[in-house]
Parts: structure tokens; sequence; C-alpha cells
């Protein structure tokens, strides 16, 4: 496959993120890097999308701090960044509302026509009609052909979709992507098909086969509309787990599981043991949580008792 005829992915994960670790930040190496080996996907930017407040969890850390702990995750990666709207807006948002918004703000801002697993693309992406008398973006005068070459689309789409999806906000301050502007009105492209995954550990898989937890009506548009990228956690197995869910099992095509090194250090990190490790004093924390969050939960005497 070609670089344009590959899909290009979006990875979305949602989650408390109380407090980030290290295998929250792995799980979107290993998804990227597994996407990528299977020769069909180009992964282009991950977001990482805090909880609201009112989501109820015990202990959970107002989401000012989790943001900014958030931020300080990623600030050394070139494609993963955390997107606040699930923060502020006014109560909780389910996941598929998640999913939708930024499906909806991708839309908006690119010019984008997004495809989901059922329904692939049959018009570009991204681009303006085509109107064969406006002239070339890349065509300078020096230029032989005005065609745009594979690299060149590749790095129009990268630079456009980072102004979405890869914002990176000032520390300690979160802006909106303004939803009015529309990146891909001057750009023509070859068709280009995107897609936003949800991406997610064994366990949130599994815990859709809980009766009641998730809107089943919910279920159906993650799972069938989006897809899922699961990255297995403490020996999980995947297939199993999705046997146990009749969702699960109608769109098991859309569930891509990560198959890499089962015994991945990362896999067994958590932010329950991240809390404990840091309420007891536990020089293991380290090997949970990157240097920065460490200094900024300590800073703000964050986790030192059992309610957070």
């Amino acid at each position: 496959m070609t670089e344009t005829t590959k899909t290009h992915v979006i990875l979305l994960a949602c989650g408390s993120f109380n407090p980030i670790t290290k295998g929250h930040i792995q799980m979107f190496e290993r998804a990227r890097d597994y996407l990528h080996k299977t020769g069909r996907f180009i992964v282009i930017g991950g977001i990482v999308s805090p909880v609201h407040d009112s989501y109820g969890k015990t202990g959970l850390v107002s989401s000012r701090h989790r943001l900014t702990m958030c931020q300080l995750a990623v600030q050394s990666s070139d494609w993963i960044r955390v997107d606040p709207w699930e923060c502020y807006q006014d109560t909780w948002q389910t996941t598929c509302s998640v999913l939708e918004h930024h499906r909806d703000l991708m839309k908006r801002v690119t010019g984008c026509i997004l495809s989901n697993v059922n329904t692939p693309s049959i018009t570009p992406v991204i681009g303006q009609p085509q109107n064969e008398s406006s002239q070339n973006i890349y065509q300078n005068n020096n230029s032989v052909s005005s065609k745009p070459t594979a690299a060149k689309i590749l790095g129009k789409v990268g630079e456009s979709l980072s102004r979405i999806c890869c914002v990176r906000p000032p520390m300690e301050h979160f802006t909106f992507v303004d939803e009015n502007a529309n990146l891909g009105t001057v750009m023509r492209y070859e068709e280009i098909e995107l897609r936003i995954l949800l991406l997610c550990g064994s366990d949130l898989l599994e815990s859709f086969c809980i009766p009641g937890l998730w809107n089943e009506a919910d279920m159906e548009v993650i799972v069938g509309e989006f897809g899922i990228v699961v990255v297995p956690r403490d020996g999980a197995d995947p297939e199993r787990i999705m046997n146990h869910s009749s969702i699960l099992r109608k769109y098991k095509n859309n569930i891509l599981v990560v198959k890499d090194d089962s015994n991945h250090p990362m896999s067994v990190v958590s932010s329950t043991k991240s809390r404990l490790a840091l309420q007891h004093g536990d020089g293991h924390v380290v090997d949970y949580l990157c240097q920065p969050v460490i200094d900024y939960i300590l800073k703000s005497q964050l986790y030192i008792n059992a309610s957070g």
C-alpha cells in the first residue's frame, strides 16, 4: 500500500488518568508500533482526554491537576497531546460523546469527511472542491509538475491535523481549537482515509461485558462506527473477553488487538499501583510515573492519603 492509500489514524484514549502513568504513554507507543507493522495504517496523532470531575470516582483529584500531569507526561512526545474539552464541559461526558466531539471537530476544522469502519470514505477526506483552475499550493516558479507528491500530501495533512489534535497548550492554560476555522479550504489532495479509534487496555474492553455498565446504543457507536485498538494488560486475553459480549462479537473485525510482547513491563503498571506507592513512600513509584509528574504530585501534595 502507498502512503496515501493507508488508513490514517488518530488514537483517542479516555480515562481518569489519576495520575497518568508510564503505562498510559507506552499504550500509545505500542498501539502505534503495531498498527504501523500491519502495513495498513499510519498513526498521525494521539489524544489524551481526561474525564470530567463529576465522574464521581473515589479519590479522583481535580481535573486542573490531572490535565497538568498529563501535559507533563507527554511534553517530550511529538505526536501525543492532551485535550481539555471533556474536563471543560458542564458535566461528565460519555466516551461515545467524546469520540463524536472529536469526529465533528475534525470535520469542521479540516474540512474532513471522516470514514468509519463500516462506511469507508469515497470522497477526498481533506480538500477543497475540485476546481481545476485553482492554483496548486505546492507550485512555485521552479516547479515542473503541479501534482503534489505523497510526501507533500502527508506533510500538509500532518501540519493541518497537528493544529487540531496535537495542540500543546501552555502549562496551566488550556485553550480550545477554533471550531470556525477551516484549515483545509486551500488544499487539494488525493483521497486520504482518516479514522479516530478508541485506544484502551483490555480492562476497559472487559468492562463492556458487565451488564448495565455501558449503554448498548453507545457501544454500537463506539465499536461499530469508530472501532477500538486494545492493548492487553496483566496477561488478559482479549479474544476470550470478546466472546462474552454479543456486541463485541458482532463487531469483532472492528477491534484491533495489539499483538506484541504480552509480558511487556508496562502492562502491569496502573494508576492504582502508583497511588499506593505514593501513599506508602514506595521507591518503585519511579517505575510507574515519569519524574516531572512525580515532582508535580509532591509539590501539590496529591495522593498522600487513601482518599486522594
